[in-house]
């Protein structure tokens, strides 16, 4: 149970009878004290009590392990909505593996990031078949905001990916513009003034770079590495529609050194100490 996955496990705890695994059993305990639930020893005992099973992993190579690892246990009528920021290939070959076995599969990726997770105001992408769609509505309403039904199966990974492929772009654009401007003798927060009043501004500019750069504060919300992950989903879902995605392969390679200096916990935002290093400045 991450920063995200706990307090959306919170907030379905509240509106539904729950149980909870974790793969580092100490989490689910905490978590399960905390808000007065029991824990499944592992994976099958979850599956075998649940109706309804929300996923939140890593990748979805870890999600299919855990569904495999309880193979014996699914049963006819059963729903798997996975909230990982996954892959959609394997998102449909899940499904397929869960559909013989007379089990439903909506992928429902979440964005909004911990501030949202907290406040139960996430946005949903679910990609299923209309049916299934709409009992995965009624089990994450209670941690979102906006839920949209965006297309089949992996089609909300798709597009979770694609937005945190533009988030990494815009992150890399906004940190070297910004340091190529202080360089140039104006200052960060007078560059973001303008940016954000005229038509650069985005999210990063907006809130990251202001609230986590100009301060140094650098807080740990989000992982580079899974940011790094993403971007390869995202990049694969472009060579395989054919799409030229020249903008997004810089992006990863970029994500991709940052990663290798900066290490496996770094912040997604992190990346922008790489270029301050590179460009030899510092962004204030």
């Amino acid at each position: 149970m991450g920063a995200i996955g706990r307090p959306m496990a919170a907030h379905v705890a509240r509106a539904f009878e729950t149980k909870v695994w974790n793969r580092t059993i100490e989490r689910a305990a905490s978590f399960a004290q905390e808000h007065g639930l029991r824990v499944a020893a592992d994976p099958s005992e979850l599956v075998s009590w649940a109706d309804v099973i929300i996923t939140c992993l890593p990748t979805s190579a870890d999600v299919t392990a855990v569904a495999h690892g309880a193979a014996a246990d699914w049963r006819e009528g059963q729903l798997l909505v996975d909230a990982t920021s996954g892959d959609p290939a394997e998102a449909r070959e899940l499904a397929a593996w869960l559909a013989a076995r007379g089990v439903a599969f909506v992928d429902a990726p979440v964005s909004g990031g911990t501030t949202g997770a907290e406040a139960g105001n996430l946005t949903v992408m679910l990609g299923g078949e209309p049916p299934h769609v709409g009992r995965a509505e009624t089990v994450v309403r209670p941690y979102s905001g906006k839920i949209r039904h965006v297309g089949p199966v992996g089609a909300g990974h798709a597009l979770k990916a694609i937005n945190n492929a533009l988030l990494a772009v815009n992150i890399q654009a906004a940190g070297e513009g910004l340091a190529a401007l202080v360089k140039l003798g104006v200052k960060g927060a007078v560059a973001l003034e303008v940016i954000n009043a005229s038509s650069g501004y985005s999210n990063v500019s907006q809130n990251l770079i202001p609230e986590r750069v100009l301060t140094r504060a650098w807080p740990r919300t989000f992982r580079l590495a899974l940011l790094d992950k993403d971007v390869g989903v995202a990049l694969k879902v472009l060579e395989d529609t054919g799409v030229p995605h020249d903008a997004i392969s810089v992006a990863k390679q970029a994500l991709g050194k940052a990663r290798a200096v900066l290490g496996e916990e770094a912040d997604h935002v992190e990346l922008i100490k790489e270029i301050e290093k590179a460009a030899g400045v510092v962004i204030e």
